[in-house]
């Protein structure tokens, strides 16, 4: 006899327990289903962002930055540092301390909600019945009024370098480090290669970063990618673009790396470790029965509708298995919305006001459009730009990189997308977020009133150049 729900979710991740969580609020008995078990066979929450990514990698980012901090920035502060030295493995313990804490926090909020948690594998099959097979092999059915995907996803493996060992890792094995290795290759200089690059250069490796293509951080503005790649660059991380890695060879505990330069010439590197960032894929290994009726697009994504619903009646996907770009918060964000919308509540989900960050230092961040797209589409713009350098706080806190940059449609005024690169761009790109959430103007924003001192105030003087009215900076038009 199939145990009955009014929602079931596949999946415990940012997406996942969120809409859980949610659903259960709203009245709707809800059971989530996740497989991850630890060492001692118990259920693991939170998915790759609490466990394996977001929360672990920040952890490490934060205490290798204060390291850093010490070791090179402490003494213009009048501070004097002597014997400075990193305890990786004391590091490492505070890093697994954050993932736990948050992880069973998952768990009591569950438990605080009456969200039924039910270990194993889940898989769909038609009219929203849910299998679910446990370590043991046992299968539990579960059947629901509605279904919610939240698998998640896994990193890209690629041919030429499989995972070997502690040698060659991914995003896993590279958190995991128990010792700075001497000389890093990394290979993709994207949201995690740069993380992971910036995590273990700051310890005193030497950090090689292959990265395929021709253009760095094509994802983002070129504005920003241009000096986030100065500034990287300055701080010692070897960044080759247009490289593409052909082989790899474990030798003598070293991994040799094989790869044709933007020449076309092939080039041979060494190094101690070699960590794979090539990207994530959807996963739905095993997710969707034959009879499911839920359909994949020709990239493995599952098929949704704006309102994340997919192919079959009353079953839902969000986060990293469907279309757009794979964010904790962004499936959050999708899991709140079909909760709301399964108990008959309105809900949407705002794609152009979704927030990027790079939590290097300085972070980069940005939301909404990009210069380089508005210029090929054609659309009539004006750009307000402000280096943090002209601001009181950033100087004080000697800490000058960067610059915040807003763009706005020239007709209307209207917000389109803004770009930050600095300290704690993060943070800053939210009053951003809000503005274009209420459809704001630049002139709105060049009208609010921002402490004095403080970062945000280059957000303020950006808005202000839109208009070409900027305070703290020599006026000039800025140009397209």
């Amino acid at each position: 006899m199939a145990q009955e729900y009014d929602v079931v979710v596949i999946g415990s991740g940012p997406g996942g327990y969120v809409a859980a969580i949610r659903a259960a609020q709203l009245g709707l008995t809800t059971a989530c289903v996740e497989k991850w078990i630890n060492a001692q066979s118990a259920p693991v929450l939170g998915g790759t962002c609490l466990n394996v990514g977001c929360i672990p990698s920040k952890a490490l980012l934060e205490s290798t930055h204060k390291f850093h901090e010490a070791n090179t920035a402490f003494a213009d502060h009048g501070i004097a540092v002597t014997q400075l030295a990193m305890d990786v493995s004391a590091m490492q313990q505070r890093k697994q301390a954050v993932v736990n804490k948050l992880t069973t926090g998952v768990s009591g909020l569950f438990e605080a909600n009456g969200v039924a948690l039910i270990n194993g594998h889940g898989q769909l099959h038609e009219d929203c019945l849910v299998k679910v097979t446990a370590a043991d092999g046992s299968i539990t059915e579960l059947k629901a009024g509605h279904v919610i995907l939240a698998a998640g996803s896994v990193p890209v493996k690629i041919p030429p370098a499989p995972l070997q060992g502690d040698l060659i890792v991914d995003n896993v094995g590279a958190l995991d480090m128990a010792a700075v290795p001497g000389r890093l290759g990394i290979i993709g200089a994207g949201v995690i290669g740069l993380e992971m690059a910036s995590i273990w250069k700051r310890l005193g490796s030497e950090v090689v970063i292959l990265e395929a293509m021709d253009k760095f951080l094509a994802v983002a503005d070129q504005d920003i990618a241009r000096e986030g790649l100065t500034l990287l660059k300055k701080q010692g991380l070897d960044i080759r673009l247009n490289t593409l890695v052909s082989a790899t060879e474990v030798v003598d505990n070293q991994v040799k790396v094989s790869y044709k330069d933007s020449g076309g010439e092939v080039q041979q590197l060494t190094f101690d470790k070699l960590i794979v960032a090539v990207g994530r894929a959807p996963y739905t290994q095993g997710l969707l029965a034959a009879d499911s009726g839920v359909q994949l697009d020709e990239r493995g994504f599952v098929f949704v509708d704006n309102q994340c619903r997919t192919d079959a009646p009353n079953v839902f996907a969000i986060g990293d298995i469907v279309r757009g770009p794979m964010l904790a918060h962004k499936a959050s964000e999708e899991g709140m919305m079909v909760a709301d919308l399964i108990a008959g509540n309105q809900a949407e989900t705002n794609y152009h006001c979704i927030p990027g960050v790079i939590y290097t230092h300085p972070e980069m961040a940005w939301v909404g459009r990009m210069e380089q797209d508005l210029k090929a589409e054609g659309v009539d713009y004006k750009v307000g730009k402000f280096p943090f350098a002209a601001t009181g706080r950033a100087m004080a806190a000697h800490d000058t990189d960067g610059f915040v940059k807003l763009l706005a449609d020239a007709n209307t005024d209207r917000i389109l997308g803004c770009h930050i690169i600095g300290a704690h761009a993060s943070e800053l790109i939210a009053q951003v977020v809000i503005a274009m959430e209420f459809g704001s103007s630049a002139e709105d924003l060049a009208l609010t009133v921002f402490a004095h001192p403080s970062l945000s105030e280059a957000v303020h003087e950006a808005a202000l150049a839109v208009g070409n009215h900027a305070i703290h900076m020599a006026n000039r038009r800025a140009r397209k």
